[in-house]
């Protein structure tokens, strides 16, 4: 199968206009043929990158080995013969969507985990976040002499590892990231042990877990449930853990600051049978659905999630206000690689590849439809003439997210602002583009109820990154201030 053939981004009509998650690592320290235990959980973390992925493992008679494939977990990481060539006790992967670097166009260079071969031995690393600060390193790093492979902002750490004076890869780690402003949640290995960290304000999750004698490093609970492994907790933000056979030692290598968790995961990135800072997220986002209930309430027949994000908020605002729920719309499972090189005739039916309307359902009904969020409002529009044309009475959006009117910088291929729905459009303006009867967002202040802060958003001191509904970055976006970019001041 030629990578010509086949690139590395397959094409996906139905969820062009989703924002999409940049990245999810695993690693395995302790357990027999550790590369097959991230091979497993990887797939569970398919959802947070499908354009390629990669393995590295160790053994301590073969050393390093590693493979990088485009595509799914599940056509290039379960043939025998791959997983035979990644022997040893302790591996790490990566799965990825490009968020830096050649978009749409990557090369296999650029597919991680990074390898760097140091004078005290080699280390890989995996890397779910964004440096905001990346091309300013890379411009330093080329004119002290750095030789990049990639063009990923990950592959900084690398050479300021390689630059620093510290004894050992943990120490020169935590020398790099002092250096590194962004998010990031990294998996490393040595020879000998398994490292994990977070950023100070802990914008990307990861968490600790145990399997047999082994440890475990994920992005989401879900991958540890695929493997059998048992949640111990969340590494904290501003955490390094590092594992050999010893056990496990923390330190705190960054400034304290106060943790600011992407709160999108709660809506949209994570899997729904993921535990993030100790909440379910399923749980977080059938609380949205009750919530938008209550700021959001419309005469109707029907509560229809948009498939598959949209359904436990469906549920929540279905149990709240009393409205039967319904699957309105149901998703073709099967939509995979069938339509990777479409003719211009399958690509004009866009949205209508991957879901269809229940029409005896649906005919002459006043329809809630519930989605994760409108980011450009392509696919939106797509739903609502497929829900008309199947004969409602009425149309009513209700969305699971304020409206998102930012870009990230964090580490999610977010479009630029001028295209975000939100960002050049009212609420009422952005129904009358739609053409739908209404159209409703939850409040920032409904959404931080759903997660649990009772009193909403604290504007002085918020739980979370919200700068995609707000504006307000926790860290300032330095390389793409200097492209232009204006920060403005966040709304109270």
């Amino acid at each position: 199968m030629s990578h010509s053939r086949f690139p590395a981004l397959p094409f996906e009509p139905w969820d062009g206009d989703k924002l999409r998650e940049e990245c999810g690592v695993f690693g395995v320290i302790g357990v027999k043929d550790a590369a097959n235990f991230v091979a497993l959980g990887l797939h569970a973390l398919q959802h947070r990158g499908q354009e390629a992925g990669g393995i590295v493992a160790h053994h301590p008679d073969h050393g390093f080995n590693s493979a990088r494939r485009f595509g799914y977990v599940r056509d290039n990481f379960t043939s025998a013969s791959l997983m035979e060539t990644l022997p040893g006790p302790l591996a790490i992967g990566h799965v990825r969507y490009s968020t830096t670097g050649s978009k749409g166009n990557t090369a296999i260079r650029d597919v991680q985990p990074f390898f760097g071969e140091f004078s005290m031995g080699g280390a890989a690393l995996a890397h779910n976040g964004n440096i905001v600060n990346a091309e300013e390193l890379r411009r330093e790093l080329i004119g002290r002499g750095s030789i990049f492979q990639s063009s990923s902002d990950s592959e900084c750490i690398i050479h300021l590892m390689a630059r620093s004076y510290q004894k050992t890869i943990p120490e020169r780690m935590k020398d790099a990231l002092r250096r590194v402003e962004g998010a990031f949640s990294i998996v490393a290995m040595t020879r000998t042990k398994l490292i994990g960290v977070r950023d100070a304000l802990g914008v990307r999750p990861l968490v600790l877990g145990r399997i047999g004698d082994g440890w475990v490093l994920s992005s989401e609970t879900c991958a540890l449930d695929i493997i059998g492994a048992d949640y111990v907790r969340d590494v904290e933000p501003g955490e390094m853990v590092v594992i050999n056979g010893a056990g496990i030692d923390s330190y705190k290598p960054f400034e304290p600051r106060k943790p600011r968790p992407c709160i999108f995961e709660h809506v949209y990135f994570s899997r729904p049978d993921s535990v993030i800072g100790g909440q379910s997220v399923y749980e977080t986002r059938r609380q949205i659905g009750v919530e938008l209930a209550r700021e959001a309430p419309v005469a109707a027949d029907l509560v229809c999630p948009v498939p598959d994000s949209g359904t436990p908020a469906a549920i929540g605002y279905s149990q709240e206000s009393g409205i039967p729920y319904a699957m309105g719309i149901i998703r073709n499972q099967y939509m995979g690689r069938t339509f990777i090189e479409p003719t211009e005739q399958i690509r004009n039916m866009g949205v209508r590849l991957k879901l269809n309307v229940n029409r005896a359902l649906i005919r002459g009904k006043r329809v809630i439809l519930v989605d994760d969020s409108v980011v450009r409002g392509t696919t939106s529009r797509k739903i609502k003439e497929m829900i008309l044309d199947a004969g409602a009475a009425e149309v009513h959006f209700r969305i699971a997210s304020p409206p998102t009117a930012w870009p990230c910088f964090y580490g999610v291929d977010t479009p630029q602002r001028e295209k975000l729905l939100a960002a050049t459009m009212t609420e009422e303006e952005m129904r009358a583009h739609l053409h739908v009867d209404s159209l409703r967002f939850i409040s920032l202040d409904g959404l931080y109820r759903a997660v649990g802060e009772a009193k909403g958003r604290n504007p002085r001191s918020p739980a979370y990154c919200d700068a995609c509904f707000s504006g307000d970055y926790p860290v300032r976006p330095t390389d793409m201030e200097a492209k232009g970019f204006e920060l403005q001041e966040p709304a109270e």
